[in-house]
């Protein structure tokens, strides 16, 4: 029992904050609890496929062509897939943790995913194909190519900032998901 508080804790206070906005502030708390349904169910219709979407990369791609693909060896070939799988992505940020998780699993460079994850915050088509229509190409063009050296630029440095022993936590960490 003890367990299970512990790794919900956030959780837990988070409802009795709820709880005690609800009996302070009826109408705030209302709300509150509507945004929160709400942030639920958005949750409930990502989170699915994204994880049957892992389990096909997981059982389809083996770890030593990922390692060949975007491993520490890839060059620009694994930068150009990273970029390339966070753009053609769908769906919120939160969904590509786990995504990340799996491509360190496989043995991509920790880079690679850095990148991908940033081409997932940032370049994907659908949120370029809006912000053309509703800012202009000229506006979407110019972003989309200040992003590029940005985003290598942020994962360079963090790969460098981290130390091995940090580097081997993080890897070790998503080993432990399974």
């Amino acid at each position: 029992m003890k367990i299970l508080i512990n790794r919900y804790k956030y959780f837990l206070v988070l409802v009795a904050i709820n709880i005690v906005i609800n009996i302070l502030f009826p109408s705030v708390g209302q709300k509150s609890l509507d945004i929160t349904w709400a942030n639920t169910v958005d949750m409930l219709s990502v989170i699915p496929p994204i994880f049957i979407l892992l389990g096909l990369l997981d059982v389809w791609v083996q770890r030593e062509t990922m390692i060949k693909l975007m491993g520490e060896k890839s060059g620009f070939l694994g930068v150009f897939i990273a970029f390339f799988l966070g753009s053609a992505s769908a769906g919120p940020l939160y969904a590509a943790f786990p995504v990340a998780g799996v491509l360190l699993q496989k043995g991509s460079k920790f880079t690679n995913v850095l990148i991908f994850i940033g081409a997932w915050s940032t370049t994907k088509i659908p949120m370029l194909l809006f912000e053309a229509s509703s800012m202009g190409w000229k506006f979407m063009i110019t972003r989309f190519f200040i992003n590029i050296p940005g985003i290598v630029l942020i994962a360079l440095i963090t790969e460098n900032l981290l130390n091995e022993k940090e580097k081997k936590y993080i890897y070790d960490n998503t080993a432990s998901l399974n």
